[in-house]
């Protein structure tokens, strides 16, 4: 466990100011980065303990566990929020933000945007004001309007609800919008001097240039154990009106860097939500192509690491992981060619840690997400069950399926 206590509450410069992560496609929780190879998230004990007992073959589907830190709510003499860590490093050195950090100067035009009055919850208030100017506008549209302009190669092509397609520079927008929501809520319900914990987890897009990352929310139940009436209703009708009832696997967001106009595509959950079968099929398509032609090799390395996690989830017994999502993830940017006289890719050294075997094109594929993970020998369980996970399997076995289409052309 990783913890320090020393550094005062009213003092940023003794710990680490929490960035959105701009990666962030999918989920509700907010994810911040932590520093260039840690993402850190709120913690959820039932999450933690998934971690700290994580079976040894499930391990390299994961990302890697690296404990908990503190995180308080950090205000300025200019009213500006900020979210700071108690450093992982014994060394009590001030951190300093990097100027060139794309995230660091979204955030900072965003609060800035809300104004200072003295008020503990500004950013609370900010979005009904923002929205108040475009009411059709969402939540995540608005908190962009802002966006500062920011000399990145990256750009980010967004879809409305209705399909149109608005420019949006450097950033995927779901991260931020998660980032903006969570302060809100920590700024109205909780003192400013709260110490909250958090996961500290690898960052398992940090080795790409341009990280391309699917998020898919798996299994044919979505609901806790744990879940209200209320709740498990309103999951069970999500899976009922979307692919998870019929394929045990849904789209909850994705980006793909687009190399002929350099800016990644992004679609959210809602787009996700209301896809068909065939919908379904014509998203993955989309995600594996680059704007100018379909990403071939990508789908060898990414169908062998798919079937080497269904035998992993076959042989867990007692475990359900619903609500988590699994990642695929890759990079956009393609490697150079092949020089001459170099070994063929199924004849080049055993890949590094991570990548696909043979000399593959490296891919990721990693479950996320275990709040409502459970298992036999977990704490304080009133319900338990005997063999594999049934929804997440059919999910996997359908995913694959779909992808052996898409590489035999069908």
């Amino acid at each position: 466990m990783v913890v320090q206590n020393s550094a005062d509450a009213g003092d940023m410069r003794a710990g680490v100011q929490l960035e959105p992560f701009l990666h962030q496609v999918g989920g509700h929780m907010s994810v911040m980065k932590y520093d260039e190879h840690t993402v850190c998230k709120p913690l959820v004990s039932r999450e933690q303990r998934f971690y700290e007992s994580l079976p040894l073959a499930m391990k390299r589907f994961t990302p890697q566990y690296k404990g908990t830190v503190t995180v308080h709510l950090w205000k300025d003499s200019t009213g500006h929020l900020s979210l700071v860590a108690n450093p992982v490093k014994e060394s009590q050195e001030p951190f300093k933000v990097s100027t060139e950090s794309a995230a660091v100067a979204i955030w900072q035009t965003l609060q800035q945007t809300t104004g200072s009055n003295g008020s503990d919850c500004t950013l609370a208030q900010w979005p009904h004001a923002q929205l108040a100017r475009s009411p059709k506008e969402s939540p995540a549209k608005a908190l962009l309007r802002s966006e500062p302009h920011l000399n990145t190669p990256a750009f980010s092509l967004v879809e409305d609800t209705n399909g149109n397609q608005v420019e949006r520079k450097s950033f995927n927008p779901w991260g931020l919008h998660c980032h903006q929501a969570h302060l809100t809520r920590l700024c109205s319900e909780y003192p400013e001097n709260k110490r909250h914990r958090f996961l500290l987890l690898e960052n398992v897009v940090s080795q790409y240039m341009h990280p391309c990352v699917l998020d898919l929310k798996m299994g044919t139940r979505q609901h806790g154990d744990d879940a209200s009436e209320e709740k498990k209703a309103r999951h069970m009708r999500k899976c009922a009106q979307s692919t998870s009832a019929c394929l045990g696997v849904r789209i909850c967001g994705m980006q793909v860097y687009q190399t002929d106009k350099k800016y990644f595509l992004c679609k959210d959950k809602y787009y996700g939500r209301k896809l068909s079968v065939e919908g379904f099929r014509q998203a993955l398509y989309q995600f594996l192509h680059n704007g100018s032609h379909l990403r071939r090799e990508l789908l060898e390395p990414i169908l062998h690491q798919l079937r080497a996690l269904l035998s992993v989830i076959r042989s867990q017994s007692s475990y359900r992981f619903y609500s988590s999502s699994l990642l695929v993830i890759y990079d956009g940017q393609e490697p150079p060619e092949r020089a001459p006289g170099s070994p063929h890719p199924h004849e080049a050294p055993q890949a590094a840690h991570g990548s696909s075997p043979g000399g593959l094109t490296k891919v990721d594929i990693r479950m996320i997400d275990f709040a409502h993970t459970t298992y036999k020998g977990s704490w304080n369980e009133h319900t338990t069950y005997d063999g594999p996970d049934p929804g997440y399997i059919f999910g996997l076995e359908n995913l694959i399926r779909i992808l052996q289409d898409i590489q035999e052309g069908e």
